[in-house]
């Protein structure tokens, strides 16, 4: 099967510490994951910046971009591609100015397009949005309808699902415009990540997508 388009496919979300984080982490890159979020909320920075600077090497390898989860610092520290932000987060302005204009910076949008409008007006470099089916990680999320992808595409950025996503959900996000699908549980909660990770990278083959 062809492998995803340049520009879209898995994005593939860390769950927090593990023992084996960084074959975890390999196996779902060699499984198709074309960006990488290091997404842990721990306070302890020393093992938060070695497993960084770890998972940057091995996105490198891979050919996939390393994107940390609501850390400015910690991004520019490790040499990352990227930082994604939240509601309570820096604005994607200083996170711009601090890594630079060809970082990735990502605004979580959840079921507005309002804040959509104003993330693409700061710079961000992708919208996300979500959750769109019942999430195991954030089980308060709001619901997004899947309307909000078609509709953001007139903000001409990459348009980011998450919330639930499985192999078996996904398809329906990536026919309605998301160019990448979010995943943490249906990758990282699962014992093969590497299979996981292909099956949800296999929807964005172009001998499956419908015209869009």
């Amino acid at each position: 099967m062809p492998a995803a388009q340049p520009g879209r496919g898995l994005y593939a979300i860390t769950d927090g510490p593990r023992a084996d984080l960084l074959d975890a982490v390999a196996q779902a890159l060699s499984g198709g994951a074309s960006w990488l979020q290091y997404r842990d909320k721990s306070t302890d920075a020393a093992r938060r910046y070695t497993e960084a600077t770890a998972l940057r090497q091995l996105c490198r390898d891979h050919g996939a971009s390393l994107i940390i989860n609501d850390d400015v610092a910690l991004a520019l520290a490790v040499g990352a591609d990227g930082v994604h932000l939240g509601q309570h987060d820096d604005d994607p302005v200083a996170a711009r100015a601090a890594l630079g204009a060809r970082a990735i910076i990502g605004v979580s949008c959840y079921d507005s397009l309002q804040r959509a409008q104003a993330a693409a007006r700061a710079g961000a470099s992708y919208l996300a949005f979500g959750a769109f089916f019942p999430s195991p990680t954030k089980p308060l999320a709001p619901h997004a309808p899947i309307e909000l992808l078609r509709q953001s595409a007139a903000f001409g950025l990459p348009r980011v699902a998450i919330g639930g996503i499985t192999p078996d959900n996904g398809a329906s996000l990536v026919d309605a415009g998301a160019d990448y699908l979010a995943v943490i549980s249906a990758v990282f909660g699962v014992s093969d990540v590497r299979a996981a990770a292909q099956r949800i990278t296999d929807l964005f083959s172009s001998d499956r997508n419908p015209a869009r």
